[in-house]
């Protein structure tokens, strides 16, 4: 079945026979939902219920005061009976948050009890001003929106010229050459990327990651002789280059606009799983030659965003220090995912000397892509995404990361740069403001230069500055332009999680974080009385997830402030730890 065939009968054979398995062991639920009952509904209710339309109905066709009184000890009975049934459901619920649950299922019960319900639903869409009610319409709308975005007509002419020229020069990666990462797939690999997989959405095929884990060992040999011919056959399986495309609002933004949703690109796990398979590989000889740029931190092993963090913060510290400034230039990029150039990807696994099976996988899988809009039940028709690459999918973080790498390489040396994915600060030091001014503007223009020869656009008005200083004199802020606009000066930013002031006092970022936690305290309120709830340990680990890992987090950035500063945190911390407790809120803090 697997070397017989063409890969693409091959690929559907395999999934017909792993479906056609799972639906004779696997029960399917109905696709039909019925009506969510509530649950506290039980028997006793349901009686009282019946007994109390009935009372209705004889008083409502022989109405006397006999009959109006026995309607009304019949209503009263049910009220009492729900108001009972809902105090031991919920009782009943919240034992079930005990410190042996995992955290998954830990919060699932916190975001059901603070009543976060993440609903995609689109009720209606204003598309090229004209509004769009229907699924159907919907779903084209959506897609249209994203054909458009990654479409080659929204790159300038001068980068479409530039692009015409270069995509002219045809990139030959075969190669007779043995090379270690061109080596078949084993099967300690397969089992290595299929252990590390977590539950997911199955994709248009509905083969997800648990069948596969619960295949025998001799199915699984099979599907690995599968990756290998498709490994070295160069072909890429043609309904894997089909994309299922659900919608993600942006938090606050406007619901009705087409273009604010992030596009999330589902497809076959079987797909997923053999990119996966490469993605290690092409990470391996990335990291192994050093061709990623050491202050890129975004998705590799043993970085975070508290290297970026980290970096600015003793940097602005050490010029504090010095009695110097510091400007920090804080770029967006639009659609940096949608319109990455995938000939420009392609181009650098060349000038890497990449030959062989890696890269010509990387090829057929940027190619050809189509994708449709799920909105509901209903789906759009098929468009093409001309460029960018696919959001959520493995490979892709990797080759976007490999691409926007080179933009840290036209920093000067007087200006410092890190980047985190797609977020890029760039910051200079100086005794001197026209010093500081001039360095920044030539690192400005190069990266201009670089976005517009690459197919990427700085976004001027989400690009930002601060000018860190403590000196009580007068000074005149530095005045950057970014394509004709000058970049506004702000006072604090929000920066991968962190609010960083001019002063570097934290005051704006630790006010900010208290109002979160004290949101949260309304959490641990309700899960927790004299007479029943949950029990500590469950509510010290309620504590932990909610309140402890956003405190937690940046604290060694934060942590540098002021003592009077990091006290507003006190409160929260006291307040939770005599909630979980279950003492008195006047109980003193040393108790």
């Amino acid at each position: 079945m697997v070397q017989d065939n063409s890969i693409d009968e091959a690929v559907e054979e395999v999934t017909r026979v792993i479906l056609h398995v799972a639906n004779v062991t696997i029960p399917r639920t109905k696709s039909k939902f019925k009506k969510q009952t509530k649950p506290w509904r039980n028997n006793e209710c349901h009686l009282a219920n019946k007994k109390q339309k009935k009372a209705w109905n004889i008083f409502r066709r022989y109405p006397s005061t006999q009959n109006l009184i026995c309607f009304k000890k019949a209503r009263a009975e049910f009220r009492r009976i729900k108001r009972r049934s809902q105090r031991v459901s919920w009782v009943n619920y919240i034992s079930t948050i005990t410190s042996s649950i995992s955290s998954r299922e830990l919060w699932q019960k916190v975001k059901k009890v603070s009543g976060v319900h993440s609903s995609n639903a689109i009720s209606i869409l204003n598309f090229n001003g004209q509004l769009v009610s229907s699924l159907k319409d919907i779903a084209n709308s959506i897609a249209s929106t994203l054909a458009d975005t990654s479409s080659s007509q929204n790159y300038n002419s001068l980068f479409l010229s530039h692009k015409q020229k270069t995509e002219r020069k045809k990139l030959k990666f075969k190669t007779r050459t043995s090379f270690p990462y061109n080596q078949n797939f084993i099967y300690q690999e397969f089992q290595l990327c299929l252990s590390s997989t977590h539950k997911s959405a199955p994709g248009p095929y509905l083969i997800s990651y648990i069948m596969l884990q619960h295949l025998n060992s001799e199915s699984q040999k099979n599907l690995l002789s599968l990756y290998n011919r498709i490994w070295n056959e160069y072909h890429f399986p043609t309904s894997w280059q089909h994309a299922l495309v659900i919608h993600l609002l942006k938090p606050g933004k406007n619901s009705a606009d087409p273009s604010n949703y992030r596009p999330i690109a589902l497809t076959s796990c079987l797909c997923k799983l053999l990119k996966r398979m490469v993605n290690q590989r092409l990470v391996y000889f990335l990291e192994r030659n050093n061709l990623l740029n050491q202050n890129q931190s975004g998705f590799r092993r043993g970085r975070s965003t508290l290297d970026n963090l980290l970096a600015l913060e003793t940097d602005i510290r050490l010029a504090f220090l010095q009695r110097k400034h510091l400007v920090a230039i804080f770029f967006d990029i639009e659609k940096a995912y949608d319109r990455t150039w995938r000939y420009g990807i392609l181009k650098y696994l060349y000038d890497f000397n990449l030959r062989g099976n890696l890269p010509i996988f990387i090829q057929k899988f940027l190619a050809f892509r189509k994708f449709q809009v799920r909105v509901g039940s209903e789906l759009s028709d098929f468009y093409v995404q001309e460029e960018g690459v696919p959001q959520g999918s493995v490979l892709s973080v990797t080759l976007f990361n490999l691409k926007i790498n080179n933009i840290l390489n036209q920093i000067p040396q007087s200006v410092k740069a890190y980047l985190y994915v797609d977020d890029l600060y760039i910051s200079c030091t100086g005794n001197h403001m026209s010093f500081i001014e001039r360095q920044l503007q030539n690192a400005v223009n190069s990266i201009q230069k670089w976005s517009l020869m690459n197919g990427f656009t700085l976004s001027t008005s989400k690009t930002a500055a601060v000018h860190f200083c403590r000196k009580r004199n007068l000074h005149l802020d530095p005045e950057i332009k970014l394509d004709g606009h000058s970049i506004p000066l702000l006072n604090e930013i929000y920066f991968l999680g962190v609010i960083f002031d001019k002063k570097l006092t934290f005051l704006p970022h630790v006010i900010s974080l208290r109002k979160k936690c004290e949101r949260s305290l309304n959490i641990l309120r309700v899960l927790s009385t004299t007479a029943w709830g949950a029990d500590r340990l469950s509510m010290m680990r309620i504590y932990r997830s909610l309140i402890l890992s956003k405190i937690d987090y940046g604290c060694v950035i934060y942590g540098s402030s002021r003592k009077t500063v990091l006290q507003r945190l006190d409160p929260v911390h006291h307040t939770a730890l005599r909630i979980c407790s279950g003492a008195f809120r006047t109980s003193p803090v040393k108790s």
